[in-house]
């Protein structure tokens, strides 16, 4: 009884087999693309805490992963969207979210902040 109960793999909330469907772009390619003067929204969703503490890309907007779905009409559907989070897990979902509520370029920064900080990368 116990192995069936953890062998169940539950499909995350709002997972509609899109995963495939998202960009992915990693650090050093999203910083070259922000020196070139793309200017995609950055959406960060993380907690606050980690926003403040851990840092964040410049620019970027925080509506947290748990709010997305209530204040996805503070973001423009005419530009591109790069979502952003510790490691690209929450990102990825925010993205896939995002590409169900009709936004159409919508990329997850695959590896997320670690990735940033890892390739030496700035951050408020």
């Amino acid at each position: 009884m116990l192995q069936s109960i953890f062998s169940y793999k539950r499909p995350m909330p709002g997972y509609q087999g899109q995963r495939n469907q998202v960009k992915q772009i990693n650090a050093t390619e999203l910083n070259q693309n922000l020196q070139n003067g793309d200017t995609p929204v950055l959406v960060d969703v993380r907690s606050p805490g980690e926003y403040n503490s851990d840092g964040h890309i410049a620019g970027s907007r925080l509506i947290p992963l748990q709010a997305l779905r209530q204040r996805f009409d503070e973001l423009p559907k005419d530009q591109p969207i790069v979502c952003v989070c510790r490691s690209g897990s929450r990102s990825q979902v925010a993205a896939e979210q995002l590409s169900q509520l009709g936004f159409a370029d919508v990329t997850n920064l695959s590896g997320g902040m670690i990735g940033w900080h890892r390739s030496g990368l700035p951050s408020k």
